[in-house]
């Protein structure tokens, strides 16, 4: 059976029609492979999130990439599509355009669980098309708005009864062009606002963490430093929440 690679979300009936084949989320770190790979073909000003896809698909070389160039991932995915064609003659490159409106739910961002452990059922919930299962919510201490970050690793400081706002929530609703709900934050608890440096979503991440209450905005490149991690960790403990360690 013929690999799949997918960058973004690919629409619904997308996803239906290939959710039996094997599937790479290009998103993610698959390869051990340095990052500076991409340089020839995407300049560093681009996000680590589509350097990271253009390098998972030179080594893994899917048969078939769906790559949503929509409104619900970036016009840079639109640029690195027409790059893949390029690169990979071998490989079908298919834009696709998310803008689904059925809403599927979020009982993963609003359930009491290790934040890593949300964020990758969430990630890995993009490849199925079907029905979340229900999840009580619980009352949530913390806030995480925004993209899933290349580096997972940031996500272990968080307490387990926080709730994720921004793209990741549209991600689990499997909305991702769903303007509202990118928007929407919760006043009453500390959030940190994440976004992925070089990204246009840091704009919109900036704008609602000045708005917010109490919050902290943060853009990570590739990896997290000691530096980026010290100040969510300083920022949750300040603000109260002690577990924030786990």
């Amino acid at each position: 059976m013929q690999s799949v690679g997918i960058v973004g979300i690919p629409p619904l009936h997308i996803i239906k029609k290939i959710e039996s084949s094997p599937i790479y989320d290009l998103d993610e770190p698959l390869v051990d492979q340095d990052i500076e790979n991409a340089s020839p073909f995407l300049p560093r000003v681009y996000c680590a999130i589509l350097r990271t896809a253009v390098v998972n698909s030179l080594s893994l070389k899917p048969a078939t990439i769906y790559i949503d160039v929509g409104p619900g991932k970036c016009d840079c995915a639109q640029h690195t599509a027409t790059i893949l064609e390029k690169i990979l003659p071998d490989s079908k490159i298919t834009r696709t355009i998310n803008q689904d409106k059925t809403d599927f739910g979020t009982p993963l961002c609003d359930c009491e669980m290790p934040l890593l452990k949300k964020l990758t059922a969430i990630t890995s919930s993009v490849q199925s098309s079907k029905p979340h299962k229900k999840l009580p919510s619980c009352v949530p201490t913390a806030g995480f708005w925004g993209v899933p970050p290349r580096d997972f690793s940031i996500l272990s400081l968080f307490p387990d009864t926080t709730h994720i706002y921004g793209w990741t929530r549209c991600m689990e609703n499997k909305t991702p062009d769903n303007r509202m709900l990118e928007e929407y934050v919760n006043p009453d608890i500390p959030t940190v606002f994440f976004a992925q440096s070089f990204c246009a979503k840091t704009a919109l991440a900036r704008h609602l963490a000045d708005c917010h209450p109490r919050s902290l905005y943060l853009d990570c490149d590739v990896t997290a430093g000691s530096s980026a991690k010290a100040k969510i960790q300083a920022f949750l403990e300040l603000s109260g929440v002690t577990n924030a360690l786990g």
